[in-house]
């Protein structure tokens, strides 16, 4: 029998990308609201408790407010919002770092951001392994499409055909930076500064790093050995080590639910750029969603992603 996965939201921009991969799949029947239905608490309601999986694709005040229509049921959900990433009894879904048993065992799962994504998977290892100092002062900058702002975003950039670059968080705090600081286990909040370039989707997060001050830290290619390690055997994650002058995100894009890390580092050793590359739509929102789905229904964990 079909396992009954209730989308919550599957007219955004995740949750349509969400329902193209699990649509084709027969060990899922999904449940979508139509129009009328969507903003009908008792019909929301009736959802919940009928599914066996329920995925949000809400802002964050209304994936609390479906949690609460929740309560009673047995459905198991996973929130692609920010608002319960940090939250006590929720699990955060990066099965690379949490666990793939941790998520195929839990109730809750809170999908992590695209920002975050990058970001942990180049920083959290190496902290893990004392190659990286947890009370250092990290910066992350990092670009993204378009698509990851939502609607208003969306078609901001798509009416106006004059922004190249867009800089934002300007004010810092941004809702990001809690599950950087927590999931690398570091003592400071990381300074983030984040900017969305006229593409619809990709993203590239970079963390720099001045190693010949950073003490205790390992060499570029004692970095690059150790994620290498870490992501050993992983059909999401891959450790490069080509050589290259340069990294490029294209307009043309496809989506995907890759995520692909690089280190490089100055001839010396001196300095090292942690470089990540994923799409924020896929491994960084929709991808990462399905594989947590995946686990908690005891599935391959790759099924239906585009690798």
């Amino acid at each position: 029998m079909a396992l009954r996965v209730f989308i919550d939201g599957a007219v955004g921009t995740t949750g349509l990308e969400i329902v193209e991969r699990l649509s084709p799949r027969p060990e899922f029947d999904l449940l979508i609201l139509d129009d009328d239905a969507r903003k009908d608490l008792g019909a929301r309601r009736d959802a919940y408790h009928s599914a066996d999986f329920a995925v949000l694709c809400l802002p964050d005040d209304a994936a609390r407010e479906a949690v609460a229509l929740a309560e009673g049921s047995a459905v198991r959900i996973i929130d692609a919002s920010s608002a319960h990433r940090v939250a006590d009894g929720w699990t955060y879904g990066f099965p690379e770092l949490t666990g793939r048993e941790a998520i195929a065992g839990a109730t809750r799962v809170s999908n992590p951001g695209c920002y975050p994504t990058g970001f942990l998977a180049l920083v959290a290892p190496l902290v893990r392994a004392g190659l990286l100092p947890a009370d250092w002062p990290y910066t992350v900058n990092a670009v993204s499409g378009y698509s990851g702002g939502g609607k208003a975003l969306i078609q901001r950039f798509e009416d106006d055909g004059d922004i190249a670059f867009r800089a934002y968080g300007l004010a810092l705090g941004h809702k990001h930076v809690p599950e950087m600081q927590r999931y690398a286990a570091l003592a400071h909040p990381p300074l983030f500064a984040p900017a969305v370039i006229d593409a619809h989707r990709g993203m590239v997060v970079e963390v720099p790093l001045p190693l010949s001050v950073m003490p205790m830290a390992g060499s570029p290619e004692v970095l690059r050995l150790a994620l290498v390690e870490f992501y050993a055997g992983s059909k999401v994650v891959t450790v490069h080590d080509e050589p290259q002058d340069e990294l490029l995100l294209r307009r043309s894009m496809q989506p995907s639910d890759r995520l692909d890390l690089w280190v490089f580092g100055a001839k010396d050793g001196s300095q090292a750029r942690l470089i990540a590359r994923l799409d924020n739509l896929g491994k960084g929102a929709s991808g990462a969603a399905v594989q947590s789905l995946n686990l908690m229904a005891g599935l391959d964990e790759t099924a239906g992603l585009n690798l």
